[in-house]
């Protein structure tokens, strides 16, 4: 029998990997000029935006899910056991990580204008890692989530080493090859223990193996007996595999150095793009195919989002780097993304449906995502005259370039949580509502206390903006590039921060199996 692709499903990945082979072949046979460069920065961003465009078609088609690469129904024991689903879950993650990605590459257009870095290979691999974001959310497999996932993390290291005799680029190259080797170890050691227990890698059969409802004849008991206790072991090591790629505690020491070493564009990738796929990972492993094992991995989760926000706090407030307080930052709001999750199985109306826990991560993260943006193309515009790039970089900023110091005040208003940044408050509020209501008191107690001590660096790094500067700020001509990034980034920003129900709205969903 042959197996039936549906190619408008597969579309966005597709045409970001035609694009990638199509940057590489042209950057074989064209000559070393800056409009190469240009040009080659041109044909990724029209990658990045015809794959955005097959989104946005999908959504507005409507209907039900639509999946391919799927077992033929007479094989399937009655469920549907499909590799590759498209429905709301996914296409809100492949939107917000598509619309990032047009910032990325925009902030890469600057970063390559002076020649050190080459450029077809750099926009090769950001491609690459574009098809594994974009493919992530709609694996339903877990041989296609490992994939995805590592098509993801790999060809970022190699971005990061791209930056040539660089001592400070090629350690954090390395110390993110480590990480995601032993990440993936770790990962595929679980994933190895849960399918040799299941006997099968489809997350919808997972699920109904492991919550009981279906036996998997000669591995496991019948139906409705116990389970062997290796699965703890396998569901704990997944969600530790997870953790690394997150950035989550204890998993999370990486950080700084990676982003700090990095350039700036790749920073923000690892920020914004490797941790939403991250997150759409973590999220369908746990609520699509382990929601059985929630009293195994919920514990976990609620403690590791504690642990996370508060280490990411406490450490932020001691940076004077601008580029490792965001880092830092980042790891913190990981943990406010993460408490939701730990009831997602337990705050429906039914037992076993996610409710509004699973939107209240995904609001969270997309206004997260937005905000970082914003704020690392304004360091990204700071790189441009300090090396460095230390907060005291940022002092008198409102006064030299306005427009650049407005957006970042803005930016670092909204992730604090603070009016008028109204999105940031809105996040918390509702991530908040969904912590209390799922039972989980102490945890919303220590997201309180957390988001106070949040405050302190946000507010530290906020007043440098408007504080006389010793010296004034360069008044060098701004990258057009640069200028588009940034536009791009605030006015999302402000979309969300004047519209923040559009964005529940937009995630009140949960992945279909």
């Amino acid at each position: 029998m042959i197996q039936q692709i549906d190619y408008f499903v597969i579309a966005p990945p597709l045409v970001l990997a035609l694009a990638a082979g199509l940057v590489l072949l042209l950057d074989a046979f064209l000559p070393a000029r800056p409009r190469t460069r240009t040009g080659l920065g041109l044909v990724t961003l029209a990658g990045v935006l015809l794959s955005l465009g097959f989104v946005v078609a999908q959504a507005a088609s409507g209907g039900p899910p639509r999946s391919t690469f799927c077992v033929p129904p007479n094989l399937a024991e009655g469920l549907q056991l499909c590799s590759y689903v498209t429905d709301g879950f996914t296409l809100i993650f492949a939107g917000l990580m598509l619309v990032a990605a047009v910032v990325i590459v925009l902030l890469s257009m600057t970063e390559l204008a002076g020649g050190a870095i080459p450029v077809g290979e750099w926009y090769f691999l950001l491609l690459c890692t574009l098809v594994g974001a974009v493919t992530l959310p709609a694996s339903r497999d877990l041989i296609m989530l490992v994939v995805a996932l590592e098509l993801v993390s790999l060809p970022v290291f190699a971005l990061t080493a791209l930056k040539r005799y660089d001592g400070r680029a090629s350690e954090a190259a390395v110390k993110l090859f480590v990480v995601s080797v032993v990440s993936t170890a770790v990962m595929l050691f679980g994933v190895s223990l849960l399918y040799g227990i299941s006997g099968t890698v489809y997350l919808s059969r997972l699920a109904a193996v492991f919550s009981g409802q279906a036996p998997a004849p000669g591995v496991l008991p019948a139906a409705g007996q116990e389970l062997p206790a290796v699965v703890t072991v396998g569901v704990v090591l997944v969600v530790a595999g997870f953790a690394f790629k997150i950035a989550a505690v204890p998993f999370h020491s990486w950080a700084a150095d990676v982003y700090q070493g990095a350039p700036v564009p790749v920073a923000a990738l690892l920020s914004v793009i490797s941790k939403a796929a991250g997150f759409a990972g973590l999220i369908l492993i746990l609520v699509t195919g382990l929601a059985g094992q929630a009293a195994t991995w919920a514990p976990i989760v609620a403690i590791v989002a504690a642990l996370t926000m508060t280490a990411g706090n406490l450490l932020a407030m001691r940076q004077r780097s601008a580029v490792r307080l965001l880092a830092w930052s980042s790891v913190a709001q990981s943990g406010y993304i993460l408490a939701p999750l730990a009831l997602a199985t337990t705050s429906g109306p039914e037992p076993g449906q996610t409710g509004g826990a699973i939107s209240a991560s995904i609001a969270y993260l997309v206004i997260y995502a937005a905000m970082n943006l914003g704020a690392f193309t304004v360091v990204m515009l700071v790189s441009r005259w300090s090396a460095r790039n230390e907060l005291d970089d940022y002092r008198g900023l409102v006064f030299g370039r306005p427009a650049a110091g407005i957006a970042l005040a803005f930016c670092l208003i909204c992730l604090a949580g603070l009016p008028p940044g109204l999105a940031g408050l809105f996040a918390k509020v509702f991530v908040f509502r969904e912590i209390v209501g799922g039972g989980y008191g102490w945890l919303a107690v220590v997201m309180a206390v957390n988001t106070v001590i949040g405050l302190y660096y946000y507010a530290i790094w906020t007043a440098r903006l408007f504080a006389p500067a010793a010296s004034t700020v360069p008044r060098r001509a701004t990258s057009t590039w640069l200028v588009m990034a940034m536009g791009l980034a605030v006015a999302a920003a402000v979309l969300f921060s004047i519209a923040p129900q559009l964005v529940l709205d937009l995630t009140t969903l949960s992945p279909s199996g």
